[in-house]
């Protein structure tokens, strides 16, 4: 068995699988490899089964979420034995080396190392540029330039090796979150139990979404979202946290002339209660991931 539980959660996919199946047979580093799909109807898990039939699949019968589909993957990777869960996008795709690269550049206290994620192009993926880069260039330059692992704040989780450490330690993702935010919070997660997270410069993948454009209305969707994940971060103080998100929702809107923060206004407080129910759960060894919960 390998040492490596690649886990990829599909949602019709079929764009998108061949490439990231066909890359994982290229990998210089064996791994084994889990489909758990979200319900697709494009004929995604035809192609699979008659292309990668050894690849293993879990259907859920429905679209489960990126987090919860992903749990599924985590409680198997627990269970059997394997020492890092590799989470790899259905529009993603990595290099011969990536992997061989990251478990070469792993350490005990790192709970995520990423690859340098690029668009399909080969230039830099925009989020990652906007959250990783400088951090990267810095470390590439100077007296920094030998440095295995560049210690991020955080980084998309279309590629990310996850140490079993950090999963028998974080666990598994918010049942706060459906789509959007879950991989910010696991990261607050990770930091909470005093774990880290890093980019290994000389590991390269792709994550295929540079075409993808979202509306105005969408990227403010997307930050109103962003309150949620600070109102669920365990190191936040819980008190203050629920009136400095409100009071950013506020001033979101007026920056905006926009009333999509102002709607999710008492969305957000509805979920209070909820929202404080798993930031305490979220504290516990192994959240989210005990089969009996």
């Amino acid at each position: 068995m390998a040492n490596i539980l690649v886990i990829i959660v599909t949602y019709n996919a079929v764009k998108w699988v061949r490439k990231s199946l066909k890359s994982l047979e290229r990998s210089s580093l064996p791994a084994d490899v889990l489909v758990v799909d979200n319900g697709s109807t494009d004929g995604t898990l035809e192609r699979i089964r008659g292309e990668f039939p050894a690849t293993r699949i879990i259907e859920t019968g429905e679209n489960l979420g990126f987090g919860a589909a992903n749990n599924i993957g985590l409680r198997i990777a627990l269970d059997e034995g394997y020492q890092f869960a590799y989470l790899l996008n259905q529009d993603a795709w990595l290099e011969p080396d990536t992997l061989e690269k990251l478990v070469a550049a792993h350490k005990p206290e790192w709970g995520i190392l990423s690859p340098v994620q690029l668009d399909r192009h080969g230039r830099r993926d925009r989020q990652f540029d906007r959250k990783c880069g400088r951090a990267v260039d810095v470390a590439l330059k100077g007296y920094h330039n030998d440095r295995q692992v560049v210690e991020v704040p955080f980084v998309m989780a279309a590629h990310w090796l996850v140490s079993r450490r950090a999963i028998e330690t974080v666990g598994g993702f918010s049942p706060a979150f459906r789509q959007y935010g879950e991989d910010d919070n696991w990261i607050d997660r990770l930091h909470w139990h005093k774990l880290h997270c890093g980019v290994v410069p000389a590991a390269r993948a792709v994550h295929d979404r540079s075409d993808r454009r979202l509306s105005r209305d969408k990227k403010l969707q997307l930050k109103c979202i962003a309150t949620v994940v600070k109102a669920s971060d365990p190191r936040r103080g819980w008190r203050w946290v629920r009136i400095r998100e409100v009071l950013e929702l506020v001033g979101m809107g007026v920056k905006n002339f926009s009333a999509v923060p102002w709607k999710f206004i008492p969305v957000l407080k509805q979920r209070f209660p909820e929202l404080e129910e798993y930031r305490e759960a979220s504290k516990r060894r192994g959240a989210f991931l005990d089969p009996t919960a």
